[in-house]
């Protein structure tokens, strides 16, 4: 071997030199070798991530040089209703934490997005389809009349000296009138009004929902006010444009908030309520405190008086005070519709109580008093659990027109049942999903501040994986929509897709993407790589560390695989930086017989396995020709009837022989009785993944191998394993609990079996006719005219009857059986059947007879039936198609 490897190094030097000199030169044939060329998916990340620093730490944590900037806020704001429009005053107090000297404030100004010059609506692509709805319509006529953005009144510094400041789009520039250096303070205040977006008709993470009805509405505040930009020891200020898709990137801080409305609203918030004294009943106040140490929800305002509380008229106005400390941010709700419902929740970690509490109308009952304060509470015990102990002394659910939508210690939430009070099962887990959700985006990016306007993917994707920890604690089987391998496997294998490391404005299937994948990832992690004991520590070891600090995707994988022990490069180099799909597929399976030397038992062995091939198709067709040796048989020699697989005397001393020279471990390893199979796998997704392995043995009973993903290491396509066993193997199936996102599982058994679907059969539709639809509905109109001037005659003759009405049954049937056959007949010909309403509890009052033709077809019960139902006064209301005889 030595000799060899000398033997080799000139012949790689001179190739090198060959290259060199003439790269258009192939060299003689004998150097054309062909090159093993395929990705390295174990490459290490280090050429992707960023450099350690000691701000950020190789091994994910924050270092001794973190720093972030803290930003308090003092407001004053009022809802002017009838208007729809805010009005707010707000001193900001920003400490400057960071090692540099600023000259300007960058700040938010998110309510520009709605303006019409704004780049997030002259971005927009699209336009109407072949047919769109009168809503669509609607919204676009709102969004032209509609003067949003904010209305910035004054900027002026602690003295009231105004400031300097420059508007660009959704972002305002504050030049300082000195250089603000490390550790350094600035006061300034802002005044502000803007109109309130109209939420049922332009989508936005806040605004108002109308109630005609009532003529009051459910107001849901958010991103209402200036608000810092961020500035980081990664992006120095991120001050990247909001155009809707990428959210927010803030700042720490204490929040001192005081809201005026009118005061018949109910107003819930971000932090908690300073002076309930000043704007809740004794009664309320009583059940608020009795509702910390329940279990299960309070009413503190009750339905009945919430329906009697928005039919009342503000006769003045309450200012509702709320302080909150170390958030990022500030949101609430408000409305004389509210409910209100509380209970207190004990979080491990933590000596005192949480509360979870929920507000929502009349309209959202009997789901939300059932569902939503419980969902809170499930939301904080579970999360609390996965993760860090919740923070915050409240967590409040909101019913009103947002979707969706979360902010520190309040969300809003938008299922509701039906007008009747009923709902479906969409909407009940809908509801239970999305509080579960929202509340959960306490953790991330509220406490752990992940950059939204950069990475979707960090709050929605990590918390959308939580959530479905948490779904699967509500209850068995319960129908979570992302997290499970198995659904995220279309996504996979789509064409319109970008890797998860992709900025926010640029996803394309965002849901998928910023949500489902990455909570998948996680998932298979933790069930399938990690195991739950190690991915459990690690995780919670990240959001230990970054807890009111702002983390990068390298921190979370540095952490992840810090606290593991397990080099994960290859899973976040696959599942985030690449669209590969996982299809590992058994492409063959070769099982092995050990030779133990008897030549009685191995010979006759090999003969069989011979002899039971098939013979070639030449020899078969051959048969019937003469051959030369059978017309010259002097020809045939002893090899024409030696078999070398024929046990000799030779063969059998050799045994023997053998059998004496073998030591008493060999002896004892040539008695053993394994079966050995070696399976070949495909990766045909290119996404390299463990390979768990289910194995059938002949006895029935099954055993699961789990492959660590360093199968792939040398070769990402193809792998081979051997499997030793002590009974013989009848199945082997790869994934058979949907854990590692198999894309196509009809190549992950073996022996290949048979695909099993089903399909259904439906009647044929007739093609398009325009001239019978024409006809059909011509004999409608001929119907209803029939019916019309039957009914009418009807109660004509009712009403002359003296004792018609008296006994409307007997007039009903005895009058009309005194009608002409051409009152009395359908445009087909066929007499109307007359029925009376008698013995109908559900009839509507007046009701008298119920007139029915078969239509065209004659034939009962058929979508071209058609009825009229007839009342006292002669009015004829028309019911048509599949009804029943009366």
């Amino acid at each position: 071997m030595r000799m060899m490897t000398l033997l080799l190094i000139p012949v790689f030097c001179f190739m090198s030199q060959a290259v060199a000199h003439d790269p258009n030169d192939d060299g003689p044939p004998w150097l054309q070798v062909e090159k093993f060329d395929q990705a390295d998916s174990f490459r290490q990340l280090e050429e992707l991530l960023p450099t350690p620093t000691e701000a950020r730490l190789a091994s994910g944590a924050p270092g001794p040089r973190y720093w972030q900037q803290q930003v308090d806020h003092d407001i004053d704001v009022r809802i002017d209703s009838e208007n729809h429009r805010l009005f707010g005053s707000e001193t900001i107090t920003y400490h400057n934490h960071s090692p540099h000297t600023l000259t300007y404030l960058w700040l938010q100004l998110d309510q520009n997005r709605f303006r019409d010059d704004g780049r997030g609506r002259l971005s927009e692509t699209g336009g109407p389809g072949e047919s769109e709805g009168f809503g669509w319509m609607r919204r676009i006529s709102l969004q032209k009349e509609f003067e949003g953005g904010f209305n910035i009144r004054k900027v002026a510094d602690a003295s009231g000296n105004d400031l300097p400041h420059t508007i660009v789009e959704t972002m305002m520039r504050i030049d300082l009138p000195e250089a603000l250096g490390p550790g350094g303070t600035f006061i300034f205040s802002i005044d502000w009004d803007h109109y309130i977006v109209n939420a049922d008709v332009i989508r936005a993470r806040g605004g108002y929902e109308w109630f005609k009805e009532t003529g009051n509405a459910i107001y849901e505040i958010a991103q209402w006010f200036p608000r810092l930009c961020a500035y980081t020891d990664v992006d120095g200020w991120h001050n990247k444009q909001f155009v809707g898709s990428g959210e927010f990137t803030l700042e720490f801080g204490d929040y001192q908030v005081r809201i005026t409305a009118p005061d018949t609203f109910v107003v819930a918030s971000t932090g908690m309520l300073q002076n309930g004294s000043d704007v809740l009943t004794d009664t309320q106040q009583t059940r608020f405190n009795e509702s910390i140490d329940s279990d299960r929800p309070i009413f503190v305002i009750t339905p009945e008086e919430a329906k009697e509380n928005e039919k009342r008229v503000a006769s003045g106005t309450k200012t509702w005070k709320y302080n909150a400390e170390n958030v990022r941010d500030f949101a609430f709700a408000a409305s004389p519709k509210f409910i209100w419902d509380s209970m207190g929740v004990a979080i491990e970690g933590k000596s005192e109580r949480t509360l979870a509490m929920s507000y929502y109308p009349n309209e959202g009952e009997p789901l939300w008093s059932k569902y939503s304060t419980h969902a809170v509470a499930h939301t904080l015990e579970c999360y609390s659990h996965f993760t860090i102990p919740y923070p915050y002394p409240v967590a409040i659910s909101v019913n009103g027109p947002v979707g969706g939508m979360e902010y520190p210690m309040i969300c809003f939430n938008g299922p509701r049942p039906e007008e009747d009070g009923t709902y479906s099962k969409r909407t009940k887990y809908g509801l239970i999903g999305v509080v579960i959700h929202e509340v959960g985006h306490n953790w991330f990016p509220m406490v752990i501040n992940s950059d939204e306007r950069q990475w979707t993917w960090m709050d929605e994707g990590l918390n959308t994986f939580v959530q479905f920890l948490t779904e699967q604690l509500w209850e068995e089987k319960y129908p979570a929509r992302r997290g499970e391998a198995r659904n995220i496997s279309d996504f996979m294998t789509s064409e319109r897709q970008v890797p998860i490391m992709t900025n926010s404005e640029s996803l394309l299937q965002f849901g998928n993407n910023a949500y489902a994948k990455p909570a998948t990832a996680l998932n298979i992690l933790r069930e399938s790589i990690l195991g739950r004991e190690l991915f459990d520590f690690a995780f919670k070891e990240y959001a230990k560390r970054w807890a009111f600090h702002r983390p990068q995707p390298a921190d979370l994988f540095r952490t992840l695989e810090d606290a593991s022990g397990v080099d994960l490069d290859w899973f976040w180099r696959g599942w985030f930086y690449s669209t590969d799909h996982a299809d590992v597929a058994i492409e063959r399976v070769v099982e092995f017989s050990l030779e133990k030397g008897n030549p009685d038992i191995d010979k006759p062995a090999r003969k069989e396995d011979r002899d039971g091939d098939p013979e070639w198709i030449t020899r078969q067709r051959n048969k019937e020709i003469s051959k030369r040796t059978e017309r010259f048989p002097e020809l045939l020699d002893f090899y024409n009837s030696f078999d070398e697989l024929d046990v000799t005397e030779k063969d059998r001393r050799d045994y023997e022989r053998f059998l004496e020279e073998l030591e008493d471990d060999e002896a004892e390893l040539l008695k053993t009785p394994w079966h050995f199979y070696v399976v070949r796998f495909r990766n045909f997704g290119g996404l390299v993944m463990p390979i768990p392995i289910e194995i059938t043995y002949e006895d029935g009973h099954t055993e699961m191998v789990r492959i660590p993903a360093e199968v792939w290491r040398r070769n990402n396509r193809i792998a081979a394993r051997m499997f030793v066993t002590e009974q013989p193997v009848t199945r082997f199936e790869v994934d058979p609990l949907f854990e590692i996102a198999d894309a196509d599982r009809s190549n992950n058994i073996f022996p290949p079996e048979m695909g099993r679907e089903r399909f259904r059969l439906e009647r044929d539709r007739d093609r398009d006719n325009p001239m019978r639809d024409a006809q059909e509905w011509r004999e409608g109109k001929e119907t209803e005219i029939s019916a019309r001037r039957f009914a009418k005659k009807l109660v004509e003759e009712i009403r002359a009857d003296l004792s018609g009405f008296a006994r409307p049954v007997r007039a009903v049937l005895r009058i009309a059986e005194e009608f002409p056959p051409e009152l009395v007949t359908d445009p087909w010909g066929n007499r109307f059947e007359l029925a009376t309403s008698t013995g109908d509890p559900d009839r509507p009052e007046g009701q008298i007879a119920v007139l029915r033709s078969d239509g065209p077809d004659q034939e009962a019960a058929t979508e071209d039936d058609i009825r009229f139902v007839i009342f006292k006064d002669g009015k004829i209301e028309r019911k048509s198609g599949g009804s029943k005889k009366p």
